[in-house]
């Protein structure tokens, strides 16, 4: 049986959205059979603007994707920052580029799930991710939600958490809030989740 492959491509301003994202890698790849893989979209702000911002370096282990490399994969998780209830600029700059293949529908039938940070309640918890679905609809691709197939951490009401049945989410506050740990569960829940989506997807539609 061929190895089902999982692209995790995310975009971090400050970590929050990376640390997330290393959490779906782990879920997905306690999947048998898959490996999941780590990318990062391309930064389109300048170096000086960065270091105003007091924006950290960028993970050196995770590797910039070209559009073309989508092509390679089973299966996608996309992971962003929400600004004022839409992806970051950087990552609809990184969907923008990928128009050829858009041309050719050849992402069409893959299947895709969504994860993201706000700044606060009300910040795009969730229009973050259905401003998102758009993306995957013009590709042809197959959304993935959770749903509420996290459990009962879908209903914990005695901390704040992000994300919804749409995805895993966390808050940032003003910078200094890390996910938390139920945060970072459902993350993992939902790479392993896709995971076993894609792989199940991917050897239905293999030649009997």
């Amino acid at each position: 049986m061929s190895t089902t492959k999982i692209y995790i491509v995310y975009y971090s301003l400050y970590g929050h959205v990376e640390i997330m994202a290393r959490q779906v890698q782990q879920g997905a790849n306690a999947v048998e059979g898959v490996e999941a893989i780590l990318w990062q979209v391309p930064e389109t702000l300048p170096s000086r603007v960065l270091e105003k911002m007091k924006a950290p370096d960028k993970a050196n282990d995770v590797p910039e994707i070209r559009p073309e490399q989508l092509l390679d994969a089973d299966g996608f998780i996309f992971g962003f920052p929400s600004r004022f209830g839409v992806m970051a600029a950087q990552f609809k700059a990184f969907f923008d580029a990928t128009h050829e293949i858009w041309a050719t529908q050849a992402l069409a039938g893959k299947p895709a799930g969504i994860f993201w940070s706000t700044g606060f309640h009300g910040g795009g918890q969730e229009l973050t991710a259905l401003t998102a679905v758009t993306q995957l609809a013009h590709h042809g691709m197959i959304f993935v939600p959770l749903g509420y197939t996290f459990g009962r951490g879908m209903f914990e009401m005695n901390e704040v958490r992000g994300g919804s049945s749409y995805g895993a989410g966390t808050y940032a506050g003003d910078g200094s809030r890390q996910p938390t740990e139920l945060e970072l569960q459902q993350a993992f829940h939902q790479g392993k989740y896709v995971a076993e989506i894609t792989k199940k997807l991917k050897h239905k539609n293999l030649p009997a």
